[in-house]
């Protein structure tokens, strides 16, 4: 079972900023029955994109937290650890989504190395981009780190019927973990709208 650790006061935040997300109504039933703000429910695939993580050479520190930031608002998460090839990304990718993922969050690839190639493996994938995502992360972060204009992260949705929302995240923990703190909420968002909920 993934360790689960969170920052201090980030679950909270989390939690306040589901507040002002439209849900469905079957979530609304869910959180009066509970008094929990949560994704109840929600599938969303996690997938850890690296070299040394895949061959158990390194730590996979960010695909853990994120499966335990989900999972503690009630998403039903998987896991998957891939290395930085293309093909393998985009079978992770595309087994998330015949799975019947909702939302899936890949965490590493995503800079200018001579293997970051998990852009390339998500951007045939998107019949619909979402810059605004991934250009919000990178905002929240350029004031103490400038490096995070490098970033070549994609977001954007799966063609019709299934709409999946992808959204590529770096592979740092103090990205992922600024992340957290505004993704959940965007997560629940986007899911809503996809169902037709209102804006």
């Amino acid at each position: 079972m993934a360790a689960r650790h969170h920052p201090t006061g980030q679950r909270d935040r989390v939690t306040a900023l589901l507040t002002m997300v439209p849900m469905s109504p079957s979530a609304k039933a869910t959180n009066r029955a509970t008094g929990a703000l949560a994704l109840p429910g929600l599938a969303v695939s996690i997938i850890t994109v690296s070299d040394r993580a895949s061959h158990g050479t390194r730590e996979n520190a960010t695909g853990p937290l994120l499966v335990a930031a989900f999972a503690d608002l009630g998403a039903v998460t998987t896991h998957a650890v891939v290395a930085d090839e293309v093909p393998a990304i985009t079978q992770a990718l595309a087994d998330a989504i015949a799975a019947g993922a909702r939302a899936v969050i890949t965490t590493g690839g995503t800079g200018i190395g001579p293997r970051d190639v998990t852009p390339e493996a998500t951007a045939p994938l998107l019949a619909q981009n979402l810059p605004g995502v991934p250009e919000l992360l990178r905002q929240r972060d350029v004031a103490a780190n400038p490096f995070v204009a490098l970033s070549r992260a994609l977001a954007g949705l799966t063609a019709a019927p299934q709409r999946t929302l992808i959204v590529n995240l770096p592979g740092s923990v103090s990205a992922v973990t600024s992340a957290l703190e505004v993704l959940p909420a965007i997560v629940a968002h986007a899911c809503a709208q996809i169902d037709g909920g209102d804006h």
